[in-house]
């Protein structure tokens, strides 16, 4: 289209999402129409920086025209590098995707911009003869912006990738003078996709929105995306580098008052934009639309035009957004994207890190960048060392044991060896009954304990300050962590090949440090060494799992009558194995500290007979529970005792009468009849305390 100066209205929008809601044709997809909305947090409706805005868009466009009315090859080619560094915002969920991933769309990318896809020639024949090589190669940066090795990937967790705002593009950026921030998130503001051109964000107090931010699953055509999802980064990559949709400068394809809109690229033919492959699509009286553009949101897009590729230019040779210094030989030395690889890091990567012994470990090597030989060590293995590049391990006997690796790419070396990075544990696990009181451990993780610290805070830790009828315990130091953040202590083996019941007890004390506070701890049980997990037990923040008043600083319970005990009893006989594990999980939502002590698990049978055994907690029998279930106690006194059962997340969903009861043996009917399959927990409140009993209905 050409058919008037692009000044637009006081600001292009180009925040649309990219691509289909799913992969499938025809699919109805609404963009993200926010203006000026991402943009929001920095401009505060400050009337003279949205004029400079406009001014910026408005020179940006003079000089672009001027730009191609002369040509690239009076300016010296047509080949830039553009350095780009992936930031990874999750919480520990399927956004966190991996490198491969972020690999994977680079290389997608470089297809896209230099006519290097395998269906560019599959066009129209009416637009094969103006399909662009643009020129532009984006490479992953080797050095961060301190001339630190890097491996232009970085990942940050935090909840703010369900937010996908300028809140969350704040979290991390690197300089945008330098580099190509992308940021994959798990909510990218309502959209796929979505960036701001070099007009928008030119000024300097607009320089922290400048980048792109993708859905995870819009990200490269592997792992949580899909090929049908895969040019969403193509199509924000264009929008950064100044282009608008086939359209115009809007995120609404279909209307027939984009006939008055303009693009402002010539070879473009003038449309109301495309939401599906229609290859015959003519609208605005034109002879044939160019629905396989990049920039329509149809299902086919695979080509951008030469006057779409003058356009990029223009803006890769402007100093608008400061995107004529990213290309510049200099910067490509000082981010590591020259084309010379630099190696600067030994690492690795593997499927598991706990295994029963004669258990096998697939490890791989991500070593940066530009490794060509690897030298492996692996005490207590088998094979003990390998020159594989991602060799496959077996352990034997049980124990804790390193890793090294040394890689080189033939002139330089670099190395790295973690400490009990493999913990392997008996076949047949430890005999039973089993108890944990860490009165003699000395060190956490151990040959006993592992611990998973999967938001790199500072995990579970061995304390001397505090335990239950004890000195010491584990303690979470959840007071410094980010709501958000999961922690694991994670058991060795235990046999209960041998049970006729298992039951899991143990003591916590925990402290809210407001109301708001939803912290939660969750019991998983496992019967393959911890191949796979099943929940058994959940406490929340906001309900039992508290033992003491709010408290405002670091919490630490200051005698036996801030902790509680946790029974669980619904563990099946699908468990009664040689390699039973059981983990507690700990999902931070910013509360205060965790402390757990005295694990018990035993293997014998369980009933009325048992209570007393048991401590006096209350048990529900039988569990599962069928029609019927009892609720039996040891009472250590008489007294008011009032019983009711909830539901996995803590609704109420029946209660006994309140009954006076003398001290001794107790057993009550549970109301389970009417209860639908699932988990439940028995609620006993007498005395002023407060016992659980968890069980399943059948």
């Amino acid at each position: 289209m050409n058919h008037k100066p692009f000044l637009g209205p006081l600001l292009l929008a180009v925040l649309a999402p990219l691509g289909p809601a799913t992969a499938q044709q025809d699919v109805p997809f609404h963009c993200s129409t926010h203006g000026l909305e991402h943009l929001a947090p920095l401009h505060h409706n400050d009337p003279q920086r949205l004029l400079q805005v406009a001014q910026d868009e408005a020179a940006l466009e003079a000089f672009t025209q001027q730009y191609t009315q002369v040509g690239d090859a009076e300016r010296g080619g047509n080949n830039y590098v553009l350095p780009v560094v992936f930031h990874i915002i999750h919480n520990n969920g399927p956004e966190n995707i991996s490198d491969a991933q972020v690999h994977d769309a680079i290389r997608v990318l470089n297809d896209d911009f230099n006519k290097l896809n395998d269906d560019w020639d599959n066009v129209r024949p009416e637009f094969l003869g103006i399909v662009a090589d643009v020129g532009i190669t984006f490479r992953l940066a080797q050095l961060d912006p301190d001339g630190n090795c890097t491996s232009g990937i970085n990942r940050v967790q935090s909840v703010l990738t369900n937010d996908g705002t300028q809140t969350m593009k704040d979290l991390i950026q690197w300089p945008r003078n330098k580099y190509l921030n992308v940021w994959v998130c798990a909510y990218a503001d309502g959209a796929a996709g979505y960036t701001l051109t070099p007009g928008m964000v030119n000024n300097p107090w607009a320089a922290g929105a400048d980048g792109i931010v993708l859905l995870h699953s819009y990200t490269g055509s592997i792992g949580t995306s899909s090929p049908g999802r895969s040019r969403t980064l193509t199509h924000e990559v264009g929008h950064w580098i100044n282009l608008s949709h086939c359209w115009g400068p809007t995120n609404e394809p279909g209307l027939l008052s984009n006939c008055n809109e303009d693009d402002n690229v010539a070879d473009t033919p003038n449309t109301v934009g495309w939401m599906s492959c229609n290859l015959s699509g003519a609208s605005c009286n034109s002879p044939l639309d160019n629905v396989e553009n990049y920039m329509e949101y149809s299902y086919c897009s695979k080509m951008f035009t030469e006057g779409q590729k003058a356009r990029m230019h223009a803006a890769l040779n402007s100093g608008t957004a400061q995107r004529n210094q990213l290309w510049q030989p200099a910067n490509l030395a000082a981010t590591g994207t020259t084309g010379v690889n630099v190696l600067c890091a030994a690492a690795f990567t593997s499927d598991l890190r706990e295994v029963c012994a004669g258990g096998t470990v697939q490890f791989t090597d991500i070593s940066y960048h530009g490794a060509t030989t690897w030298e492996w060590t692996f005490p207590g293995g088998t094979p003990a060392s390998s020159t594989d590049q991602n060799p496959t391990v077996t352990y034997a006997t049980p124990g804790l044991y390193p890793v090294t690796l040394v890689a080189g790419n033939g002139n330089d070396q670099v190395s790295t060896q973690v400490n009990d990075y493999m913990m392997v544990m008996p076949a047949t696990g430890l005999a039973v009954p089993y108890s944990e009181g860490f009165e003699s451990a000395t060190t956490m993780p151990n040959a006993d304990w592992a611990v998973n610290d999967l938001g790199s805070n500072g995990t579970f830790q061995l304390v001397g300050t505090a335990g239950f009828q004890s000195a010491k315990s584990v303690r979470l130091n959840n007071y410094v962590s980010q709501a958000g953040q999961v922690d694991e202590l994670v058991s060795n083996t235990l046999d209960m090949s041998n049970a006729t019941d298992i039951v899991l007890s143990y003591r916590y004390a925990y402290a809210q440090r407001n109301t708001q506070n939803n912290d939660v701890l969750k019991v998983f049980v496992s019967k393959d060494c911890g191949a796979t997990w099943s929940m058994r037990d959940i406490l929340y923040g906001n309900g039992v799992l508290s033992t003491a008043p709010l408290q405002a600083g670091p919490f630490t319970p200051n005698g036996d009558g801030q902790w509680a005990e946790s029974v669980v009893d619904n563990i099946s006989n699908a468990y009664h194995v040689g390699d039973f594990r059981f983990k507690f999980r700990f999902e931070s939502d910013g509360g205060n500290n965790l402390f757990i002590d005295h694990i018990n698990v035993n293997g014998g049978p369980v009933g009325i007979d048992e209570v007393a055994a048991n401590g006096g907690a209350p048990l529900v029998v039988p569990n599962p529970a069928g029609t019927t279930a009892s609720l039996v106690m040891d009472l250590p006194e008489g007294g008011a005792v009032q019983v009711e059962v909830l539901d996995p997340v803590g609704r109420l969903v029946a209660r006994l009468p309140e009954h006076k009861l003398p001290a001794g043996p107790v057993r009550m009917d549970l109301p389970v009849e009417d209860l639908s399959p699932g988990m439940y927990v028995a609620v006993v409140h007498r005395n002023g305390r407060t016992q659980l009993a968890r069980f399943t209905r059948e």
